[in-house]
C-alpha cells in the first residue's frame, strides 16, 4: 500500500504541476502526461514529460515549453526564440527517418506554453552527461544509475553519423547545432537527432552537390536564438561559410565532450570574442584527446582540424575501425531485420545468444528485446526468437520482468503452432514461475498449459507433464477438478504412448498431496482401474499412485475403499506374468498391507461390537441381582405371555431375548430353577403397573372382589377342560407343582390388577376373545347358582 500511495502522490503532484501549463493546450486533447523525466533543446527549455495516447494507449513522450520561463527576457527576445523553437519543431515533424527523433503530434501553441508529442523517450545526452537544467527534482534514480557503456557510445555515434548522411545527401539540410542537448536517447536507448532551429535548406536541392546560403552570427541577438558557440565550426563563425563539414566540426566537438563529462575541448559561455580566441588556438594547437579511447583518437583529431577538408565526411566517418565491433554489428542488423529473409534471419538468431553474453544487460534488455519481439509478429520466426528472448531475461530482475518482458510474453503464450513454440516455454517454466507474478501465472501460463496437454506431440506431452506439479501450489480447487484433472486422465487413457501413460501416473501421483480428499476418492481411485494397459510400467505408476494415496495422512482411505474398489483390482494384477520378481514383490507387499489393514480394522471392529453385546446382559443381570423383585416378575411376566397373552409385564421381551441369545436351553432352565427357588423365599408377589396419566378408579371392596374371583375360577374349572398345551404351558410356567393358592393368587392377580388401558394392543384382543369365549360358554351350559351357605362353606 505504501508504494501504491506513493505513487499516486507523485502522479497527483505531476497533475497538478501539469494544470497550470496545460489545460489551455490543444495537446491535452489527445494525450495525458504522466511524469516530468527529463529535458532537452537549447538551452534545456524543452521539458520532457512521459505520458500515452489518450484514444489508443499508446506510449509517448510530450515535450512543454513553458513561456514563463522566457519573461526575464524583453518581448523582443521572447519572441525571438518563440520563434526560432517553432521553426525547429516545424521542421523536425517533416523529418522522416530512423535516425531522427519521430513527431507523434504536431505543435500546438497556447498562451502559456508550447507543446508536441513525440515517440517514448528517456532523456537528452546532456542530461546523461550531467546537466540537469529543467529536470525533475530531486534527480531521478534512472539518470543516477545510467551510464554510457563503449557499446553505447559506438551505436550512439553511428547512428549520428547514419542521421547526418541523411541530412546532408537526401534531404540537402545542414543542422548548424548538433550537440549534447539536441540529441535525444529514446526508450530503447537509440540516439535520435533533434533541434532543428537554426538548420539550413540547399539552395540548390536538386543539384548532386549542393550549396548552401551564408550565415552570419549577430551579436545583438539573444544566445538561445542562435546556435551554440562552443560547437560551432569555426569556419561557419568566422568565414560564413555553410557547407556539410560544419555539422562534421560539430560531431567532433560532442564526441569530445562524451569523454570530458560534457564539456567542450574550449568554452566560449556564449560570448562571441572568447569564441574567436578558441578558434584561434584550435588552429595553432589540437584539443588534448587523453580522455578519448585509443581507436577515436586519431578520427576525432582529424574532425576537430581547423581546416574543413582535412575532417571526415559522414560517409568516411562511419567507415572507421572504431565502429568494427560486433556489438555494434548486431545493433545496425537488428534495426534492419525487416530487409532479411527468414533463413538469414533464423541463422543470425541461432548465434545471437554468444554475442549477448558480451553485452551488457541493459543493452540486452532496452535495445535488443524490442527488436526480437517485433519480429514475433511471424509464427515461422518465434522458435528462433523465443530462446534469446528468455536468455535476456535470464538476467532480470522482477520488475524488469513485469515492466519488460510479461507484456510481450502474453501473446506469444497463445501461440501452439508450431509446437517447438509451447516446447520453448515449458522448458523455461522454471524462470517464468520465479519472475512472474502469481495473478498473471493463473491468467496466462495455466492456460496455456491446459492446451499444451491436448496438443498431438509427444516431447510437449512429457515435458508438460514434468512441468505440472511445480506449478499445482497455484492451481485453486475448481480449476484443478474441471481442467487439469480431466485432461491428465484423458491423456492417460487415450495415449498410445507408454511414457506418455506412465507419466501421467506419475504427475498424478506428484498432485495428490495437493488434492482433496474426496477428490482423491471420487476420481483417482475410481480411475485407475479404468487404465487399459497392464504393461509392468503402467502397473507400477499404479501401485506408486496407490502407495502415495494410503501413506498420506489426510487421505485416510477406509478398509470399505480398500475392501471393495482396490484389492479387487490388484489382486488380479498378482499372476500376471510380465512382472519381473522385484516388481511381483512390490505389489504383492501393497496387497498384502492392505489386506492386513482391512484384517486390523474389521477385528477392532468386530471386538469392539462383541464387547458392545456382552456389556448389555451382564448390565441387565446386574441389575437383576441389585432388584431381584422387578427381573423375576418380568421372567414371571414373559414366560405367562408365550401363551396367555393377556398376561404381560413390560420389559421383559428384551431380557427373554438376550438370554435365548447368550445361553443355552441347560443353562436357560438351571436358571429358571434358580429364579423360582428365588421365587420361593419371602418376596411378595408386587405386579409393576405401567403408569398412566389417567386418574385412578375408584376404590373397590376387597372382600366381595375375591369372592367373585373364586367362583369364576371354580366355574371355569368345572365347565372347560385343561387342554395339552395348557397343561404344558402350566409346566412349563413352573405351575405344576405350586399349591393352588398360589396359582389362585396369581389368577386373581391377573384378573383384577390390568385393565385394558393398560395391555398393549395385542393383549387386548386376547382379553377380548377370552370374554368372548366365556359368554358363549355360559350361553350354552347353564349353571347352578351358588348360595350364601354354599359360598361360606368354600370360603373355610
Amino acid at each position: 500500500m505504501d508504494v501504491i500511495n506513493k505513487f499516486r502522490s507523485t502522479v497527483t503532484n505531476t497533475m497538478s504541476q501539469l494544470s497550470t501549463v496545460l489545460p489551455g493546450n490543444p495537446v491535452t486533447r489527445e494525450y495525458e502526461a504522466t511524469k516530468h523525466i527529463a529535458s532537452a533543446g537549447i538551452g534545456l527549455l524543452w521539458k520532457i514529460y512521459s505520458g500515452y495516447k489518450k484514444s489508443t494507449q499508446q506510449p509517448a513522450s510530450i515535450f512543454l515549453l513553458e513561456k514563463r520561463q522566457l519573461d526575464k527576457w524583453s518581448k523582443t527576445e521572447r519572441e525571438h526564440i518563440i520563434e526560432v523553437v517553432k521553426k525547429g519543431v516545424a521542421q523536425l515533424t517533416r523529418l522522416k527517418h530512423p535516425q531522427i527523433l519521430t513527431v507523434q503530434h504536431t505543435l500546438e501553441e497556447s498562451r502559456e506554453s508550447l507543446a508536441f508529442a513525440t515517440e517514448p523517450v528517456f532523456c537528452s545526452l546532456a542530461n546523461v552527461l550531467g546537466k540537469m537544467e529543467n529536470t525533475p527534482q530531486p534527480v531521478p534514480k534512472d539518470f543516477q544509475d545510467y551510464s554510457l557503456f563503449d557499446i553505447d557510445i559506438k551505436y550512439g555515434l553511428m547512428q549520428l553519423g547514419q542521421g547526418l548522411t541523411f541530412l546532408h545527401n537526401d534531404a540537402k539540410l545542414l543542422h548548424h547545432n548538433l550537440c549534447p542537448e539536441n540529441v535525444i536517447i529514446n526508450e530503447q536507448g537509440a540516439w535520435k537527432i533533434f533541434g532543428f532551429d537554426f538548420c539550413s535548406h540547399s539552395t540548390n536541392p536538386i543539384d548532386p552537390n549542393p550549396t548552401w546560403s551564408s550565415w552570419e552570427y549577430k551579436v545583438d541577438v539573444h544566445p538561445w536564438a542562435q546556435p551554440n558557440l562552443d560547437y560551432l565550426a569555426p569556419e561557419l563563425g568566422c568565414s560564413h561559410n555553410q557547407i556539410k563539414a560544419n555539422d562534421m566540426f560539430s560531431l567532433g566537438i560532442l564526441i569530445f565532450a562524451i569523454y570530458n563529462k560534457g564539456n567542450a575541448p574550449l568554452l566560449a559561455n556564449h560570448d562571441w570574442a572568447t569564441y574567436k580566441r578558441n578558434m584561434q588556438e584550435i588552429k595553432n594547437n589540437t584539443p588534448n584527446l587523453s580522455n578519448v579511447v585509443i581507436g577515436l583518437r586519431e578520427p576525432l583529431s582529424l574532425l576537430l582540424s581547423f581546416r574543413s577538408d582535412d575532417r571526415l565526411d559522414e560517409h568516411e566517418f562511419l567507415k572507421i575501425e572504431f565502429f568494427n565491433d560486433v556489438g555494434v554489428k548486431t545493433l545496425n542488423y537488428l534495426d534492419s531485420l525487416f530487409q532479411w529473409d527468414n533463413l538469414q534471419k533464423s541463422q543470425f538468431y541461432k548465434g545471437l545468444p554468444q554475442i549477448m553474453e558480451k553485452l551488457p544487460h541493459r543493452i540486452c534488455l532496452n535495445r535488443i528485446l524490442p527488436c526480437l519481439v517485433k519480429d514475433c509478429v511471424n509464427p515461422v520466426m518465434i522458435p528462433f526468437v523465443l530462446p534469446n528472448i528468455f536468455y535476456v531475461c535470464e538476467n532480470c530482475t522482477k520488475d524488469e520482468f513485469i515492466n519488460h518482458v510479461l507484456q510481450c510474453l502474453k501473446p506469444i503464450m497463445k501461440v501452439h503452432e508450431p509446437v517447438q513454440v509451447p516446447f520453448i516455454f515449458l522448458q523455461k517454466m522454471e524462470l517464468l514461475l520465479k519472475l512472474a507474478p502469481p495473478e498473471d501465472i493463473k491468467s496466462d501460463i495455466l492456460p496455456m498449459l491446459y492446451k499444451t496437454l491436448e496438443l498431438d506431440s509427444k516431447p510437449v506431452q512429457e515435458t508438460c507433464l514434468s512441468v505440472i506439479p511445480s506449478l499445482a501450489a497455484l492451481v485453486d480447487g475448481p480449476s484443478m477438478k474441471n481442467a487439469l484433472l480431466p485432461r491428465i486422465k484423458r491423456l492417460c487413457l487415450s495415449t498410445s504412448d507408454l511414457s506418455v501413460r506412465v507419466k501421467c501416473l506419475v504427475c498424478i501421483g506428484k498432485l495428490i498431496e495437493y488434492l482433496d480428499r474426496w477428490l482423491v476418492l471420487d476420481d483417482i481411485i475410481p480411475f485407475l482401474p479404468q487404465i487399459p494397459s497392464k504393461d509392468p510400467a503402467v502397473i507400477m505408476g499404479i501401485l506408486g499412485v496407490y502407495r502415495i494415496i494410503l501413506s498420506h495422512k489426510k487421505m485416510n482411505i477406509t478398509k470399505e475403499t480398500m475392501a471393495l474398489s482396490v484389492l479387487p483390482f490388484l489382486i488380479p494384477m498378482c499372476i500376471e506374468n510380465t512382472l519381473t520378481l522385484n516388481q511381483f514383490n512390490v505389489l504383492i507387499s501393497i496387497v498384502k498391507e492392505m489386506v492386513a489393514s482391512v484384517e486390523t480394522e474389521h477385528r477392532a471392529k468386530l471386538q469392539q461390537l462383541n464387547e458392545q453385546n456382552r456389556t448389555i446382559p451382564n448390565s441387565l443381570m446386574l441389575e437383576n441381582e441389585t432388584t431381584k423383585s422387578n427381573g423375576l416378575i418380568n421372567e414371571f411376566q414373559f414366560k405367562n405371555h408365550t401363551e396367555k397373552p393377556s398376561l404381560q409385564l413390560s420389559g421383559f421381551d428384551d431380557i427373554a431375548n438376550n438370554l435365548s441369545s447368550n445361553y443355552d436351553d441347560s443353562k436357560a432352565k438351571k436358571s429358571q430353577d434358580v429364579s423360582f427357588q428365588m421365587f420361593q423365599q419371602d418376596f411378595p408377589l408386587t405386579p409393576r403397573v405401567e403408569k398412566s396419566n389417567k386418574t385412578n378408579p375408584a376404590p373397590k371392596d376387597l372382600t366381595s372382589s375375591l369372592i367373585d374371583s373364586n367362583i369364576n375360577q371354580i366355574s371355569w374349572s368345572n365347565k372347560i377342560k385343561p387342554t395339552t398345551s395348557s397343561l404344558s404351558q402350566s409346566k412349563s410356567m413352573g405351575f405344576e407343582n405350586k399349591p393352588a393358592s398360589l396359582q389362585g393368587r396369581l389368577l386373581g392377580f391377573d384378573n383384577n390388577s390390568f385393565t385394558s388401558q393398560n395391555k398393549p394392543m395385542s393383549l387386548q384382543n386376547s382379553a377380548n376373545n377370552w370374554n368372548e369365549l366365556w359368554t358363549k360358554q355360559e350361553e350354552t351350559q347353564h349353571v347352578k347358582q351358588l348360595s350364601i351357605s354354599d359360598i361360606n362353606d368354600l370360603l373355610s
